[in-house]
């Protein structure tokens, strides 16, 4: 099967490929792009980065090509990998010759040799990844699609090309790649496929955790990250690489009362807030917002089931899972544990009558945050009482409005108290102590508080005030 002329022009016209089929051809080796290249071109999506795949020595090929490209390119060469890599302006050519692969058992690391491109196409993960379309001059745009992945792509299908247990068992990631694309893609794992995953999930144990994050962090960007999450959970691998994310599924029920599922809860949060923000550690905030509910669960025969403090505990628990699950730790774990913290206040406001006090304290604690914890507080709103839902979203929108009107009028967000600590000192002659931080706190209180607007003179006036009280006197 050969390209249209259509397809032919809009993807491999670009003069990149006339480039590879002439130094392809000046070599005299086969030279064919493959993989998800060739996937999105039949998938309408749009993708820079090129696979090309040599029957012969890849290096040689990218060598060869980059000096055709001039000073402009950047050629990088893996010898160990027998893999190049030609950067140019901002395509990325990947380039590596045509091979065979076998594996040992502890290990997703292969023993390579030279193959035929039959032999490449066999080693890939997915019959979808495996398409090559040819670049020689005489064949330009013919399609190798030797397992049916045109089929599988029409039919929205996800299967290995060869038995699943051994692709599954060989490379334990692919069955993230499995999961991650069906995500992506909106796909179904066809069922021989994913009872491969599910009867091989141990061998994930070989893989990096660096690796594995690497998947969940691209499925959790699609539009519907919940399917990945249900997927994970239905074949078991999610109690190994997520346990606590596990242990959220279930109801429990005593004296005839049950709680929500909190698994299910969870990833309606995390749909709700992929429809509204790209923004990964909000998601991430999504995910774990109620990760400390197994921890905290109570029965109450008059409350019912209690969840007490689990925003606090879950806080405390975001390093944890950060440092085991290799997700960074940094300003990003930072931003996690304070809307997993922070998540129950605006709702507490809505609950309760919005005081301009509490507002005021609210968006001193999120700061330049606080847009995003108000976007996760109203995804977490997902009852299935519509009117309890229009209720508490009403309640919300008077929360921003509070929360707009206070910002201008207080200027609170991120706010320093205008009178400082080192001040403090210096106006009353301490050295550091206790009685500094506590005179600083009573001043930011009075400003949270409405007691006194936040400016210079009526903190300092405030601050005689207090210090008067506690015997002090400025030095003279």
């Amino acid at each position: 099967m050969k390209l249209d002329d259509s397809l032919l022009q809009k993807h491999l016209g670009h003069p990149l490929f006339a480039l590879l089929t002439a130094t392809a051809d000046e070599l005299g080796v086969p030279c064919y792009v493959i993989g998800g290249y060739v996937r999105d071109i039949f998938l309408q999506r749009p993708s820079k980065d090129i696979d090309v795949v040599t029957v012969g020595s890849g290096i040689e090929l990218a060598t060869a090509f980059a000096g055709k490209l001039g000073k402009k390119a950047h050629l990088s060469v893996f010898r160990n990998f027998g893999t190049a890599q030609v950067k140019y302006k901002n395509h990325e050519i990947e380039f590596v010759g045509a091979r065979r692969e076998s594996y040992t058992h502890d290990s997703r690391k292969p023993i390579v040799e030279d193959g035929t491109l039959a032999d490449d196409q066999n080693r890939r993960d997915f019959t979808i990844n495996a398409l090559a379309i040819c670049l020689n001059g005489d064949n330009f745009g013919e399609l190798v699609d030797p397992f049916g992945g045109i089929p599988d792509l029409d039919a929205g299908l996800i299967r290995t090309p060869l038995d699943p247990d051994i692709t599954f068992s060989d490379d334990p990631l692919r069955m993230m790649r499995a999961i991650r694309f069906a995500t992506q893609l909106g796909f179904r794992i066809v069922d021989e496929t994913f009872d491969a995953i599910a009867r091989n999930k141990e061998r994930i144990r070989i893989i990096s955790g660096e690796r594995i994050i690497d998947e969940i962090n691209k499925m959790m960007m699609s539009s519907r990250p919940s399917l990945g999450f249900l997927l994970l959970e239905k074949c078991g691998l999610l109690s190994i690489i997520f346990p606590e994310l596990s242990a959220l599924k279930g109801v429990d029920t005593v004296e005839g009362r049950g709680h929500k599922d909190n698994f299910y809860h969870t990833l309606a949060v995390l749909d709700h807030i992929a429809a509204k923000s790209d923004d990964l550690w909000l998601r991430w905030a999504a995910v774990l917002h109620d990760i400390a509910k197994p921890q905290t669960k109570r029965y109450d025969a008059r409350l019912g089931w209690t969840f007490h403090n689990h925003n606090f505990v879950g806080e405390k628990m975001i390093p944890g899972i950060f440092r085991r699950m290799k997700l960074p730790l940094n300003e990003k774990m930072k931003f996690v544990q304070k809307m997993v913290g922070l998540h129950m206040r605006p709702i507490a406001l809505v609950e309760d009558i919005v005081t301009d006090s509490a507002v005021r304290r609210l968006l001193f604690d999120a700061g330049d945050d606080i847009d995003s914890l108000m976007m996760l507080c109203e995804a977490d709103i997902t009852s299935k009482n519509q009117e309890k839902v229009r209720r508490i979203l009403d309640n919300f929108a008077l929360v921003r409005t509070k929360l707009h009107d206070i910002e201008e009028k207080d200027r609170v967000r991120n706010f320093q108290p205008p009178v400082s600590g080192e001040e403090i000192m210096q106006i009353f002659a301490l050295e550091p102590c206790r009685m500094v931080g506590d005179i600083k706190m009573a001043i930011k209180d009075a400003i949270l508080d409405g007691i006194i607007p936040n400016e210079r003179e009526a903190a300092y006036q405030y601050m005689l005030q207090i210090a008067a009280e506690k015997g002090l006197t400025p030095k003279a």
